[in-house]
């Protein structure tokens, strides 16, 4: 069973593997030399990310150079944005800056509903080439962001610290920020959807700032809506695996596990054997690798790697990190980190 899909969709789907299939969040971008060099020509992260031949060509580049059992469409969580009405631009020393933060009921009653065909075609267009060109030899990953996440993002109108301005919104006008969230659920499940029908195999949903609500909270304002893009998605696609990543996890491994996703990625502030112990053993287990141990030297991040298979060998596992490869990682450590992990066996 399975001897035919790709190693990483075969896992995800838990089938019996030879060894856990391995990438990196973040694997394409600010560590390689040769997306920098594409930055120096295309400063604008937009024009990047949203220009199909650029998106293609920077999808590949850790493709070309490792051999990653996952490739993932370079895109951006905020991407679906626009075709709903919400303008933004990524500095590249800043991050993400919103035209318009959201901060009135007007402004949400006015949000488009998505319709990711006609906004986000660029995307299924990448999707489409990615996945004829890596032909079975990896699985194409497609990606959104949550609605806890993007509505932090639109409500802050930037990265923060302290999440303050949404988390106002939250305890004194929940009503509104409910409105938001529905809005943000029903728009990013149809965007997964279309990434599946243009070739996505597998996805993964980034709550990264989800980590930042106290467990009480996470079940009214992220748990629900992660559950409701889940549920929009299986309902067409009941047999693609869906990953849920949040960072600062570790307080509501269990709440994650009840949305409906079919693999839990840890960040690395949590022993991955105690966390298997949390999670349920229908659902799969990715990640936990500090990004950080890749400034270590060859048997430092080897030994990390054995040491976190060797805890969570009787699970499905796809080996990645914990968080995205940091810029400034050196390449000759990310071509460690995957040739290594390949020489692993069940």
């Amino acid at each position: 069973m399975g001897e035919n899909l790709p190693l990483l969709l075969s896992a995800a789907l838990g089938n019996k593997i030879s060894r856990p299939p391995v990438w990196m969040m973040r694997q394409a971008g600010r560590y390689m030399k040769i997306y920098r060099d594409l930055r120096e020509k295309y400063p604008s992260f937009r024009e990047r990310s949203e220009n199909p031949e650029l998106s293609y060509e920077i999808s590949m580049q850790p493709y070309y150079a490792f051999k990653p059992d996952g490739v993932i469409l370079f895109s951006d969580i905020l991407t679906p944005l626009p075709g709903m009405g919400i303008n933004f631009e990524i500095i590249e020393s800043k991050g993400p800056i919103i035209e318009d933060p959201i901060r009135n009921i007007d402004q949400i009653s006015k949000l488009r509903e998505l319709n990711p065909s006609e906004s986000l075609g660029f995307v299924g267009e990448v999707l489409k080439s990615l996945r004829r060109d890596i032909n079975e030899d990896s699985t194409l990953l497609g990606f959104v962001g949550a609605p806890w996440t993007l509505a932090a993002y639109v409500v802050e109108g930037k990265s923060s610290k302290n999440y303050s301005i949404i988390k106002a919104m939250a305890f004194r006008e929940a009503k509104m920020l409910h409105k938001l969230l529905d809005h943000f659920a029903v728009s990013i499940g149809e965007y997964l959807k279309f990434q599946i029908k243009s070739g996505a195999q597998v996805v993964q949903i980034f709550d990264s700032w989800a980590g930042q609500l106290s467990p009480q909270d996470y079940d009214t304002f992220a748990g629900p809506y992660q559950k409701k893009v889940v549920d929009i998605v299986k309902k067409e696609f009941p047999n693609t695996p869906i990953i849920l990543y949040i960072s600062g996890s570790a307080g509501v491994i269990e709440r994650m596990a009840k949305t409906g996703v079919d693999i839990i990625s840890l960040d690395w502030t949590v022993d991955i054997e105690e966390a298997s112990q949390r999670i349920p053993n229908n659902i799969g287990i990715q990640g936990n690798i500090d990004p950080g141990i890749l400034f270590g030297d060859e048997d430092t991040i080897k030994r990390r790697i054995d040491e976190t298979f060797e805890k969570i060998k009787g699970r499905k596992y796809i080996l990645n990190l914990g968080h995205g490869i940091l810029p400034g990682t050196p390449e000759s450590n990310a071509r460690t980190f995957f040739e290594h992990s390949k020489n692993l066996s069940y």
